[in-house]
């Protein structure tokens, strides 16, 4: 009940910052949402003997998400800027750790330091990006959409139809029932969205468009997308496992830390991108 409930209160506050927020105020809560994930991250580190800086990697994650607002909005121009941003805030913080850290600790922390920059920073990038993209609000809706769908049909499916375990090692619960379901579910919603897109259509409404690809283009992103999601889901379940714990913090009520609630978002998001980037381009 604790998770449907906080679920109930985020998704519709998250769905009225992506059509009605402009891009710098996604830039912010995105950049604090990672800020707080990577403060969960840098502890689970610290049970497997690492002790980041933990301000040093908050302060360069927000660096780079303020680098590549500056630069995605045209007042700083750099050719592949946010991946060069990126590459200086890494070795910047190679360098604090080599005489901040003690010698025996200096491969842990860069470690830890570096990957908390990339796994929770570069790979949450997108998504203020999607939202200035054409049709961006119906991008990012589509994005949320179909992985929190996912999500809650291969909680249902799993219970009901669960037998064989889908990887027990990293995550006992998970089933192959609730992957397929996870992946059912996340066709239907996109499914829906393309038929509500249509209806709205007629109505001359363009809050909610994916005309500009066919239909079979978003039922196959909505696959790639919800399996991308599903083994994010499953990465940060093995990061937890290394460190001994159960929930990366316990922040939001019946979802655990800000980490588990966007372990899948980290891998989903960037496909996303990343496909848009290959239909338009090639």
């Amino acid at each position: 009940m604790k998770r449907v409930l906080t679920a109930l209160i985020l998704a519709p506050l998250v769905l009225a910052l992506v059509f009605l927020g402009p891009m710098w105020l996604i830039t912010l809560v995105v950049a604090a949402v990672a800020m707080v994930a990577a403060w969960e991250f840098l502890a689970l580190t610290e049970h497997r003997g690492a002790k980041p800086p933990r301000i040093a990697v908050l302060v360069a994650i927000a660096a780079l998400f303020a680098g590549n607002y500056a630069i995605y909005v045209g007042s700083f121009q750099w050719p592949d800027g946010t991946l060069t941003l990126f590459g200086v805030l890494s070795i910047g913080l190679l360098v604090y750790c080599t005489f901040a850290s003690p010698v025996d600790r200096a491969l842990a922390d860069a470690t830890a330091s570096i990957f908390a920059l990339f796994y929770l920073g570069l790979t949450l990038i997108p998504l203020p990006m999607l939202r200035e993209a054409t049709n961006g609000p119906s991008l990012l809706a589509f994005l949320f959409l179909t992985v929190w769908a996912g999500d809650t049909v291969a909680m249902f499916a799993g219970r009901m139809f669960g037998k064989r375990k889908m990887a027990p090692n990293l995550s006992p619960n998970k089933t192959w029932a609730g992957a397929i379901g996870s992946v059912v579910g996340a066709v239907a919603v996109a499914g829906s969205l393309l038929g509500l897109s249509s209806y709205l259509a007629q109505w001359n409404s363009v809050k909610l468009s994916f005309a500009d690809a066919p239909v079979w283009y978003w039922l196959v992103l909505a696959v790639g997308v919800n399996v991308a999601a599903q083994v994010g889901d499953l990465a940060e379940s093995a990061l937890k496992r290394s460190a001994g714990v159960k929930d990366s913090g316990t922040l939001l009520p019946g979802h655990g830390g800000m980490l588990d609630r966007i372990d899948a978002l980290l891998l989903a998001a960037p496909v996303l991108w990343y496909a848009q980037i290959i239909r338009l381009r090639f």
